[in-house]
This record gives structure tokens, C-alpha cells and sequence, in this order.
């Protein structure tokens, strides 16, 4: 509140300097990159930028930090541009980076509230309770782990299909704490590189997809790289895992009613998403939000069979399937859509604006023409996509992949797979590199940690600079295209 009565009013006093004498002024080059207000949006954005890395340590939700960072260096950008006679290029800059945010949103509002109904409806907990129960031993849990984590998470994200396949893991693995270490490293190496080669796998690969850089079948270019990115460091662990079984673990669960239904639901809603496209040439968001709509016309057939059985059963003593879970007293809780959406990760959704904002704002002040002129004209495409990925490690690659996108250099479309692919799977060198390494840390707390996955990094580095190899001897003819 300090800061809202004095700070703010000092700042704008000291921006009054640099407002024009007359309104009428023509406008100036639009780069600011050398003032001392440029300066300041960028020391927000790191500090800003540090508190979302310090998030684990300080308990401050990442989105918080953004979003005001997002704010106040848009206010700068505004009024840089007055002092300058030009007020129309930040409303028309902000209009365009809220649209791209709005997109981005829908999209993957619809996406978590199907992920989270599958889990409501007990699709995740069915599939989790078969791989327990059929008594694999302890390498085959290994592979089968890390192959499904590779398949499934380019359909659902990488973090839920993570921390699926960790819960397997730990069930199986009880008390063998290098089998549990070397099973969660693959699987976050086997989710981020199956989320690599799917729109839907990553938040950067639908950023990609929705910016029509890489169309949905071209993808599938990575899908060799992106396999052997998991398959090399995936092949060296496997001889760190003992043979022999694990204790048989029982576990059982049941689907609910409408479990298929709502999985064969999602699977429409992305040949909808996809058809939209590339068929109608319209945003995929539109086939996702369709989709949304039939799931809520779904949620509603089975309130409607929820009450119907109520009705039955107070006639009735015989016991009944029943289409919710029953609660005490043996009431039926019937599946509510609107539940499902408001366990969207809100936060991670609001992180996205603040961080969409803040780049967008960045790059209008000219700090992305000067980035992009250092990697993409001095260091070349090639380093600069591969250093992508090495930066992912540490920095999310959500505002990496935004800046690069927001850049538009100039490069071959196998340029552009080549940095989908390096950001996609960059964050498995780290644990704190991507979301589903830090959600399985907090998982296996204790035993998968940060030092644990770094005993193992150099043989995912060797994955991840196999991949390269990969895609350049694959995917040569696309390297002399450029569009």
C-alpha cells in the first residue's frame, strides 16, 4: 500500500519528462531499448521472473509475480510511446498478445477439464491399478513405465501422464530407492520427448501448432527423434535396475459411469480441434471449446440418470449402481462438469497471461529484435535453437518459445521443428527444467530430487544431443525450405 501511495505517483513523475511538449509530434523510431525506462521493464521481468523460481521456497504462487510485472512494464510501454506521439501501437500491441493469451487459454481451459474428468470418472486409477496388479518385474515395470508415459503424453500432458506413471512406480518399487530413481527420471525424460512431437503434448508445442509454424501432421517429424531422446538415456539407466519382481502389491478400481464415453468425448474433441485447422482454416480453439460443450451436454445426461436412480432407489431396498460416488448415508454425488473445470490449474493459466504480457511488452520496447538479431544472425539458427533447449533447463520454456515465436526469425522449417523438438525436451536435463520433473519431485519427496536426476544427466544429454543428430539425418530435405 506504501508503493500504491508514493512509489507510483514518484514514478509517474519521473516519467513526465519524456511525455512530448505537443501531441502532434511525429513519432520517433520505436526503439527503446537503450533508455533507462527500457532498462527498468527488464529488471521487473527478472525479478519478477525469480520469485516464479524461488516459488517452491517462498510459497508465493507463480502468477502472482507476472502478472504485476505484466502491468507495470506495459505502463512503461505506454509511456515511452506517448513520449513519443504515438499512443496507438502499445493498445494495438496488448490487443494482439491478449488475443494469442485468449486462444491459449480456452484451448487448454478445455483440455485440463477433460484431463481432470478422466480422473474424476476413474480412467487414470483403472490404468494405474492394472499395472500394479499384474506382478511385472521390476525392468519391465522400467520400460513399460517409460513407454507409456511416452505415449499417453501426447494426448494428456506431460505432467498428469508423469505423475501417473510415478504413483505405478512407487507402488511397485516400495523400499528399492535406485529403482524408484531411475524409473522417475524416465519417466520425465519419456514425457516431455512424447510431448515433443504432439500439439497437445506441450504447452509450447500448441503455442507452435496455434502460431501455424509446424501444421499437425508435420509433427510427427520428431516422433524418431523425440523416441530416441528417451530411448539412449532410458537404455543406460536400465542396467542400474535389479532383476528380479517386486512384492505383489494389490490394487483395484473401478470406472464410473460414462468413463469411455467422456475418453472417446475428448478423443472427438481433437480430430474436431485439429479439422478446424487445417480443413477450415480456423483456430483449433474452436473445436476444443465445441468439445467442451458436448462434455457439458454429457455432464448433464448423467445428472439427469444420477436423479432418476435417486428416485428409484427411494422405492426400493435392493442395492443399485450407482452413477456418482456414494457418500455417507449412501447418497449419490452425480458428475458435475463445472467441478472438473474449477480444478484447472487456474494458476498455471494465470501464470500464462502474465508471462504472454510480459514478453509481448519486452519485445514492443525492441528487446526481441536485438535477441533475435544475437542468436538467430550472429550465432546462426542452428546454435541458437540448440541453446533453446539448454536454456529450457532452467528457465521455463513457456516465455523461451514465446520469445521465439514473437522474434519470427527468418529459417528453414526444419529450423523450426528442430526448436519445438530442443524446447520440448531441453527441460529433462534438470529436474527443475519442466513441470512434470518438479510435480514427480514432489511425488517421490526424498527420493527423486534434484541431485538425484543429476547423477543421470550426462547420459540425458547425451539423448538430447543424440535427438539433434536424428532430426538432421531424418529431416535433411526440410533444412533447404525456407518459408
Amino acid at each position: 500500500m506504501k508503493f500504491a501511495r508514493e512509489g507510483l505517483p514518484c514514478f509517474l513523475l519521473l516519467m513526465l519528462p519524456c511525455l512530448p511538449a505537443h501531441a502532434g509530434e511525429a513519432a520517433l523510431p520505436q526503439d527503446f531499448t537503450t533508455h533507462w525506462a527500457g532498462w527498468l521493464a527488464v529488471g521487473i521481468f527478472v525479478l519478477a521472473y525469480v520469485l516464479v523460481i524461488l516459488e517452491e521456497n517462498i510459497h508465493l504462487r507463480k502468477s502472482k509475480p507476472v502478472i504485476v510485472a505484466a502491468g507495470l512494464i506495459w505502463l512503461i510501454v505506454a509511456l515511452l510511446y506517448g513520449s513519443r506521439g504515438d499512443f496507438h501501437t502499445p493498445e494495438a500491441a496488448v490487443r494482439h498478445n491478449l488475443l494469442e493469451f485468449a486462444e491459449l487459454f480456452l484451448f487448454l481451459l478445455s483440455a485440463m477439464t477433460y484431463i481432470n474428468t478422466m480422473e474424476e470418472r476413474g480412467v487414470f486409477d483403472a490404468l494405474r491399478a492394472w499395472l500394479i496388479s499384474r506382478g511385472f518385474s521390476r525392468k519391465a515395470v522400467f520400460w513399460l513405465t517409460g513407454l507409456l508415459a511416452f505415449f499417453i503424453s501426447p494426448v494428456a500432458d506431460n505432467l498428469t501422464t508423469a505423475l501417473l506413471m510415478a504413483t505405478v512406480v512407487l507402488a511397485v518399487g516400495g523400499s528399492d530407492r535406485r529403482f524408484v530413481t531411475v524409473s522417475c527420471i524416465s519417466i520425465v525424460v519419456a514425457a516431455n520427448a512424447g510431448g515433443a512431437f504432439s500439439p497437445f503434448g506441450d504447452i509450447t508445442t500448441l503455442m507452435v501448432w496455434q502460431k501455424g509454424q509446424v501444421e499437425f501432421r508435420e509433427f510427427f517429424d520428431l516422433f524418431v527423434p523425440s523416441l530416441v531422446n528417451w530411448l539412449v538415456p532410458a537404455v543406460i539407466m536400465s542396467f542400474a535396475v535389479a532383476s528380479g519382481r517386486p512384492e505383489n502389491t494389490d490394487a483395484h478400481a473401478e470406472l464410473k459411469s460414462g468413463a469411455l464415453v467422456v475418453v472417446g468425448l475428448f478423443l472427438l474433441t481433437i480430430v474436431m480441434a485439429v479439422s478446424a485447422h487445417n480443413f477450415l482454416h480456423l483456430p483449433p480453439v474452436l473445436g476444443m471449446m465445441t468439445g467442451l460443450g458436448f462434455l457439458k451436454l454429457y455432464s448433464y445426461y448423467l445428472k439427469q440418470r444420477a436423479a432418476q436412480l435417486e428416485q428409484e432407489e427411494e422405492f426400493a431396498s435392493s442395492a443399485l449402481v450407482t452413477e456418482g460416488v456414494p457418500e455417507s448415508g449412501g447418497a449419490i454425488t452425480p458428475f458435475n462438469v463445472f467441478r472438473s473445470l474449477e480444478r484447472a490449474e487456474w494458476d498455471t493459466l494465470m501464470f500464462f497471461y502474465g508471462i504472454i504480457l510480459c514478453v509481448g511488452g519486452l519485445g514492443t520496447l525492441g528487446y526481441l529484435a536485438i535477441g533475435s538479431r544475437l542468436m538467430y544472425t550472429d550465432l546462426g539458427a542452428t546454435v541458437a535453437n540448440v541453446l533453446v533447449g539448454l536454456v529450457s533447463s532452467v528457465v521455463d520454456n513457456i516465455p523461451v518459445m514465446f520469445a521465439v515465436l514473437t522474434m519470427q526469425p527468418e529459417m528453414s522449417h526444419g529450423q523450426w521443428l528442430l526448436v519445438t523438438l530442443t524446447a520440448g525436451v531441453g527441460g529433462s536435463l534438470l529436474s527443475i527444467g519442466s513441470a512434470a520433473g518438479v510435480a514427480v519431485m514432489g511425488q517421490a519427496r526424498g527420493i527423486y530430487t534434484f541431485f538425484a536426476h543429476l547423477k543421470w544427466s550426462w547420459a540425458i544429454a547425451l539423448g538430447y544431443a543424440a535427438s539433434i543428430w536424428i532430426h538432421f539425418l531424418l529431416n535433411a530435405d526440410l533444412f533447404r525450405i525456407v518459408r
